[in-house]
């Protein structure tokens, strides 16, 4: 069974892959295997076969044997990769070829003969659990999602950490091509009938979730187009009118002409432009706010509705870089004290609401890690664990802030132009701020408990005042009033080092 929360696991059992989930889809047959946190699993291992059972589905109504064998011998190997890591939490799902086909049945028993235990999901199924994984992907998220697979396209209304309703509409990639074929009107008119009969004429309040590779492709193009900072479509958000105006273009490009775009591989060129005209029409339809791509979809989603409520409710963010970086150092307890001994340099205006105080926990857990690795890789590794890193529950805007604190925090103190077009100069120059300060409080005392119990760092009107017990005076010296001085000058301040007993108490 899933790991529940309030369980502490140790490191090692962190890193152990103990979670998997085998998706036997329209058009690939694939394995994940999870490791680490319940709430934000990290992959141990992807694989997968584009068998493509569905590919005769408009046609026959059947799978092809020579897809099915393609299929089950894959299936055969992740099989045995299970036995061998000894992974007892196995949910294996077949969906909408599976689902439509006249040789599913006999298909699913041939992979019940392999040791797996096939579970078919119905159509409300396959959308209901996508739309659970875009939940876990995005707390608070209210939209549509829509999930794009092979077989089918699935659609499904989210809000308030719930799903309602959804249904599967035969418009998977697989489907395209033969619509398509009738014209580009005939197409338009056919897919608006499908999608309007399945909404009811409703227009999407709030977002629409895009699930699924070839959404994530379309997602690259746009972000190369944009020449967007960032390089993971995760999270990325696409107004409708840039959207609407990128689907016209790519459902006239060749799939050559796609498949030389960093991020969009040969075979997700191929189905792009018919899927691009679908989302066409779509848009017209569903008219949401914007569009966000989501990593995470249906796989996911079978773990994320596996949890309890609990471990639901955990910041996917925190929780994440906590497992990361505990292995690095950077213990829970450690960081929050640092977080805590930092505070007062942080803006008045760090409230919940704001997202300010988790993301300088996160930051700081990212820059106790980042000083355990050689100074000449230290800025490089610490910024793709910022910006390119998969994170759940962060947008780039808060992805920029961690880069920001982390060039503090490497003691490189600069506003980096890149980062300006993700959030303000503002809040750039505030998290650079929690990087200094975060630099000066590891200098203190190599982040050692009693150094930070017996010092304070406070703003005193006008005055950056770092005060340390008399008993710990030898530790304020050399570097440390190097970085007092860089941190109070970038944050507008003059500094000032006080040897004196506290006249307040500790804030961790």
């Amino acid at each position: 069974m899933i790991a529940r929360a309030g369980i502490r696991r140790t490191a090692a059992a962190l890193e152990r892959p103990d979670r998997a989930v085998i998706d036997i889809g329209s058009n690939t047959v694939r394995l994940v295997v999870y490791a680490g946190s319940v709430r934000a699993p990290e992959v141990f291992l992807n694989e997968k076969v584009s068998a493509r059972l569905g590919q005769d589905l408009s046609s026959t109504g059947l799978m092809p044997e020579a897809a099915m064998q393609s299929a089950l011998t894959m299936l055969a190997r992740f099989a045995t990769i299970l036995a061998d890591l000894d992974i007892q939490d196995v949910q294996t799902v077949a969906t909408a070829a599976v689902r439509d086909a006249r040789n599913g049945p006999e298909f699913l028993a041939r992979v019940t003969e392999l040791g797996l235990s096939p579970r078919l999901l119905s159509g409300r199924e396959e959308a209901q659990t996508s739309a659970m994984g875009v939940i876990g992907a995005f707390p608070g998220a209210t939209g549509t999602v829509a999930d794009l697979g092979g077989g089918s396209l699935e659609l499904v209304r989210i809000g308030e950490g719930q799903s309602h309703g959804g249904t599967s509409l035969p418009l998977g990639t697989l489907r395209l091509p033969a619509l398509r074929d009738g014209g580009a009107e005939a197409f338009r008119s056919r897919v608006a009938r499908i999608i309007a009969e399945a909404n009811g004429g409703d227009q999407t309040t709030g977002q629409l979730y895009m699930v699924g590779g070839t959404w994530r492709a379309f997602a690259a193009y746009a972000m190369r187009a944009a020449d967007h900072p960032l390089t993971d479509p995760h999270g990325y958000r696409l107004s409708t009118a840039d959207a609407d105006r990128y689907v016209r273009i790519v459902e006239k490009c060749t799939p050559a002409e796609l498949a030389k775009i960093k991020g969009i591989s040969k075979t997700r060129a191929a189905v792009l432009p018919d899927a691009a005209a679908m989302l066409r029409v779509l848009l017209g339809e569903l008219r949401p706010d914007s569009l966000v791509f989501s990593a995470w979809g249906l796989r996911e989603g079978l773990l994320y509705g596996g949890l309890d409520a609990a471990a639901c409710q955990q910041d996917p963010l925190l929780s994440a870089i906590g497992q990361f970086t505990e292995p690095r150092g950077a213990s829970p307890a450690l960081a929050a004290t640092i977080t805590g001994w930092t505070a007062d340099v942080a803006s008045g205006d760090e409230t919940p609401e704001s997202g300010s105080e988790r993301l300088r926990l996160a930051a700081t857990m990212l820059a106790i890690a980042a000083a355990r690795l050689e100074p000449n890789m230290r800025l490089r590794h610490a910024l793709d664990w910022a910006l390119e890193k998969r994170w759940l529950g962060i947008d780039a805007a808060g992805r920029a802030r961690l880069a920001a604190a982390l060039h503090g925090a490497c003691g490189k103190p600069t506003i980096v132009p890149d980062l300006l077009r993700l959030t303000s100069e503002e809040r750039v120059r505030e998290a650079v701020g929690w990087g200094l300060a975060i630099r000066l409080c590891r200098r203190l005392g190599a982040g050692s408990h009693v150094s930070l119990m017996t010092s304070t760092l406070r703003r005193e009107g006008g005055r950056l005042v770092l005060r340390v017990d008399p008993a710990r005076a030898a530790l304020a010296a050399g570097p440390v009033l190097g970085d007092l001085r860089n941190l109070a000058q970038w944050i507008g301040l003059e500094h000032e080092l006080r040897v004196a007993e506290r006249a307040d108490p500790p804030t961790a």
